[in-house]
């Protein structure tokens, strides 16, 4: 069972940087897919950014491209989120996921099977 557990979060000026990060716990054997999601009040959960273990491949959502990098300690039990140029509209909750083996082709929170808490941004312009 893959557990996993966000961090970094704070309140930033807008402009600013954050980075989060994600320990995770009882990886399995073998390649995973990972990635960040994030909630807006009364929204679905859209996904932000997304790696795949077995070739460090990332995709990123258009609104935090050029802005956001995501990424994995070499022992691939940590995933972070460097967040930098913060605006106002990416005030919101994020959370990582995992699931085994490789990335589906579009980032919907229903290929991911595990989740984290969350952990609250929020931009101040």
């Amino acid at each position: 069972q893959v557990q996993l557990v966000e961090s970094g979060g704070g309140s930033v000026q807008a402009g600013g940087s954050l980075r989060l990060s994600c320990s995770s716990s009882g990886n399995p054997y073998g390649h995973y897919c990972m990635g960040w999601f994030r909630q807006f009040p009364g929204k679905g959960r859209e996904g932000v950014a997304r790696i795949y273990s077995g070739s460090n491949i990332t995709y990123y959502a258009d609104s935090v491209k050029g802005r956001f990098t995501i990424s994995q300690d070499n022992a691939k039990t940590t995933l972070y989120l460097q967040m930098n140029s913060l605006k106002s509209e990416d005030t919101a909750m994020y959370y990582c996921a995992a699931r085994y083996g490789a990335c589906w082709a579009t980032m919907t929170p229903f290929g991911f099977a595990y989740w984290g808490q969350g952990t609250q941004v929020t931009v101040s312009s």
